[in-house]
């Protein structure tokens, strides 16, 4: 487990794909476990160790993922995020559709999603249907390889599987994502989506907290990224 940031009332670490946020119907142990132990060996608390999951992140998706470490901090920062308060980046490295981007040029997407909880998959259409939300977020292109771009993505809202979903409907699928239209998978199972960059408002402290994930450490994302300028 990578630490990012910690003091009093918060931590932030960065979750490695595969990982999950909470404990799910897998049983696998979650990375709020891994946190809580971590804290607890290091502080050497007695009895059980207080937690907030804020928010959560796609088990094969990488990057920052904030936790609450008091109940003062959990309650602000959910309504930080309810409101919009806490702004998310995200990189995506993408299959290049039949029209590149311009490079550095923002596009902003614009659906209507209906999640299937039985297949755990979301469906964007280009107008409001029955049990619709709507789905806002802009992106644009900051890496050009062979086969692949890198993108940089900004979310207005917060759907099930937006990024991904919308991404494939203007023919970029995110590299790995063989559910929404990926040619293949990533060797590890994961798909290649990092929350990237997170800035708020500290719940208690009220300083500015600004923070980049690492990347993964495989050839494509190193030599995207070199390309960002």
């Amino acid at each position: 487990m990578e630490v990012v940031y910690e003091d009093n009332h918060i931590i932030i670490v960065n979750k490695q794909s595969g990982e999950i946020v909470q404990g799910d119907k897998t049983g696998d142990r979650p990375l709020s476990d891994i946190v809580k132990d971590y804290i607890k060996e290091k502080y050497q608390k007695p009895g059980a160790v207080f937690l907030g999951v804020v928010h959560r992140l796609d088990r094969p998706v990488s990057g920052l993922v904030v936790f609450a470490r008091t109940s003062k901090a959990l309650t602000r920062l959910n309504k930080m995020f309810a409101e919009g308060q806490v702004h998310k980046t995200y990189w995506a490295i993408v299959e290049r559709g039949e029209k590149p981007e311009v490079r550095g040029e923002w596009r902003t997407l614009e659906n209507w999603i209906v999640r299937n909880e039985q297949q755990n998959k979301s469906y964007a259409y280009d107008h409001e249907v029955p049990r619709s939300k709507h789905a806002l977020l802009r992106y644009r292109t900051i890496g050009v390889g062979e086969r692949y771009d890198l993108v940089e993505v900004q979310l207005m809202t917060g759907r099930h599987h937006q990024i991904r979903c919308q991404l494939s409907t203007v023919g970029c699928p995110i590299k790995g994502d063989l559910k929404y239209g990926a040619k293949r998978s990533n060797p590890d199972g994961s798909i290649s989506l990092n929350a990237h960059r997170i800035e708020f408002i500290h719940p208690v402290s009220k300083e500015k907290i600004c923070l980049e994930s690492p990347l993964p450490d495989d050839n494509l994302w190193q030599s995207l990224k070199k390309m960002v300028k």
